[in-house]
């Protein structure tokens, strides 16, 4: 069974989408290509601090993350190179859809005074970068069972060229972006 997402874009936001922008090949209309969830984790931290974070990040996203390790010694930030500073996930197809709707129907609307999310956030070739400061707002994570809190930063790849084209996209797939 395929996501409910993956059907609205599919059934809905795609045509819409055309008709909007004026697309003459189906091939032209912009589509989500990947999530990618990146928790950074201070080296300062204990050895399990990573390993908090990666059980975590694994049961927000339901997939295993990737340890990430430092390329090079920065004596300054007491970093060695080789050591564990943060995980990631990178999301696509049917899981992604998953986790766009758990991050828009549940998770964003739990944060505490939530106006909507920044329109600023694009990076000038249509990809979207938002920065959660708590995992506490994925439902999946229980308040008992952690032991500090972690932000993550949530990079939303789309292949539209364009900010605005991607703008459209993720307002239609129901993104709440704030009112100006």
């Amino acid at each position: 069974m395929k996501p409910r997402l993956f059907e609205k874009y599919h059934n809905e936001v795609r045509q819409a989408l055309q008709e909007k922008r004026g697309y003459k090949n189906v091939h032209e209309i912009p589509k989500m290509e990947k999530i990618v969830i990146n928790m950074g984790v201070s080296a300062m931290l204990e050895k399990s601090a990573v390993e908090d974070a990666a059980k975590d990040l694994g049961l927000i996203t339901g997939r295993k993350p990737v340890i990430c390790k430092s390329r090079k010694s920065i004596a300054t930030f007491k970093l060695r190179q080789g050591q564990p500073i943060g995980c990631r996930v990178t999301l696509r197809r049917e899981a992604m859809y998953e986790f766009f709707d758990r991050l828009v129907s549940a998770a964003l609307p739990r944060i505490r005074d939530f106006r909507g999310i920044p329109r600023r956030s694009f990076d000038g070739r249509g990809n979207y970068s938002l920065g959660v400061s708590d995992q506490t707002i994925f439902p999946e994570i229980e308040l008992d069972k952690i032991k500090r809190q972690q932000g993550m930063d949530i990079t939303i790849v789309t292949t539209a060229p364009t900010d605005e084209e991607a703008l459209d996209l993720l307002k239609l797939m129901g993104m709440p972006f704030a009112e100006r």
